[in-house]
């Protein structure tokens, strides 16, 4: 056991594992998480009995295949068994988790940087672990055992294996939506070194067996490599798509698709190498969805547009809004059998893919959109669009409930209307118009408040923006 304690608490977060490999994520405390998880999400052997199996997947990054192994030791310590897939997105996982029926852990960090590693963790059936849904639990068991420096081995230990499950992935999700008929596209993907670079060969090629689409696909950093040498695979930030806006328009390409670092979301470029809001992608799909399953339910999350819920309903669907963050949508959309949910930070769930994120599955039916007609996306996606958004603007501030409060005052002085449930979100007065609203909502982590607005033209957008920043930056816009 090393010297210095190690400290879970730095490093569990409210929806997975993360933080920097090895210095605050090493073989040790991986070791201790895989006993705690092996427990938690019920896969240990108890009195008499065999225990179940957990399955364990990793994306590129160089840490990964260590604290897979000393994870898988601490499962198998504990009598349970792993299945190792090995390399995949954590989409795949979750297709593991669900076509298995049993628990998942998937060492990733997203699209953080290179240093960084982590584990997201999932009951059978992708069914999520967070805070208060079990996440809690695996840190305080994990904590004690390596406070105790003694793991509590079963009397029969667990057994690994392993098993590669890309085709398998590959061929649930062109079962979920037909390309075979679209048109011709090109198609620019930039996986970021990222796990796109696996599986989209996978699933819009042939590299898994399956026939070809008649999609002409331009690969862009294809090559996994956990270092980021191109540009970090977080396509949130407007920097890391410059390199795909040009390719789709030097290709003369139909779209660009981007993807993060463990391919779980998507972002989309059209013909003109403009991005294309995921709020649109949200609305698109949606519709699609709704076509399937007529007077469904779909979820979108409280920052998406405005034009999200009004498109749901016009298509005969129920909206259902959200708090930001994936542990809240997945809870939603099995509480609610929500066919679909979108969030506008990319992030697409679906029901007929156990209620899980999926940025390929999202992408294909984007693709499939534009292939079952002959305009150009930018085109298609015009009506799905019809605000302004400011995008997401963080401001360093001190007081962040008192600032916050002071937002609150002001606005509600101007007949804003107030909502609360994640953060502060005030809609203009009823029979205003030009139309507006804006959410400010904290950081969970940092000392920071997040502001997007929304306005039905780009003035009324930009004043709102504008004047909500220079009161939360004292003055400063």
């Amino acid at each position: 056991m090393p010297t210095q304690r190690i400290d879970l608490a730095t490093i569990v977060k409210a929806y997975d594992v993360r933080g920097l490999a090895p210095e605050q994520l090493d073989e040790t405390a991986a070791h201790a998480l895989g006993a705690a998880a092996a427990d938690v999400l019920g896969v240990a052997g108890r009195t008499g009995q065999a225990g179940g199996t957990l399955v364990i997947g990793h994306d590129m990054r160089p840490t990964s295949p260590l604290l897979v192994d000393a994870f898988a030791r601490g499962v198998n310590d504990r009598g349970g068994d792993v299945l190792v897939i090995g390399l995949c997105s954590t989409d795949g996982l979750y297709f593991a988790s669900g076509h298995l029926n049993a628990p998942g852990a998937m060492f990733t960090a997203s699209h953080n940087p290179a240093a960084y590693n982590g584990i997201k963790m999932c009951f059978a059936g992708a069914k999520p672990v967070g805070t208060g849904t079990g996440l809690d639990d695996v840190r305080i068991l994990a904590q004690q055992y390596l406070d105790s420096g003694e793991l509590p081995t079963a009397a029969a230990r667990g057994t690994r294996s392993d098993r590669p499950l890309l085709a398998e992935y590959a061929a649930h999700l062109r079962s979920l939506v037909d390309l075979s008929g679209s048109r011709p596209l090109k198609v620019v993907v930039d996986a970021g070194n990222g796990m796109a670079g696996l599986t989209a060969p996978a699933v819009l090629g042939t590299e898994a067996g399956l026939p070809a689409l008649p999609l002409d696909v331009v690969p862009m950093y294809f090559e996994l490599d956990g270092t980021f040498p191109n540009h970090e695979a977080n396509p949130l930030e407007p920097a890391n798509l410059v390199d795909l806006q040009k390719a789709v328009v030097e290709h003369g390409a139909d779209i660009g698709l981007a993807f993060d670092g463990d391919a779980d979301r998507v972002f989309v470029v059209d013909e003109r190498g403009e991005p294309v809001s995921p709020s649109a992608v949200t609305a698109m799909v949606a519709l699609r969805e709704l076509a399937k399953t007529p007077g469904a339910t779909v979820l979108h999350n409280l920052i998406c547009s405005r034009a999200v819920p009004e498109q749901i309903t016009a298509a005969g669907g129920v909206p259902v809004r959200t708090r930001v963050g994936h542990s809240f949508i997945k809870a939603e959309m099995a509480r609610t059998g929500a066919v679909f949910g979108g969030e506008h930070s990319a992030h697409f769930y679906f029901k007929d893919f156990w209620g899980a994120d999926t940025g390929m599955l999202a992408a294909m039916h984007v693709l499939a959109a534009l292939g079952e007609q002959d305009g150009a996306l930018s085109a298609l996606v015009a009506d799905f669009d019809p605000y302004t958004a400011s995008g997401e603007i963080n401001s360093t501030v001190t007081d962040v409930a008192g600032t916050t409060a002071a937002v609150r005052e002001t606005w509600v002085a101007r007949g804003g209307v107030v909502d609360t449930m994640d953060g502060l979100t005030i809609s203009s007065p009823e029979g205003e118009s030009p139309k507006w609203w804006f959410n400010l909502r904290p950081s969970n982590t940092e000392p920071l408040l997040r502001l997007n607005a929304e306005g039905e033209d780009a003035a009324t957008m930009e004043r709102v923006r504008d004047e909500v920043l220079a009161q939360v930056r004292g003055g400063a816009s």
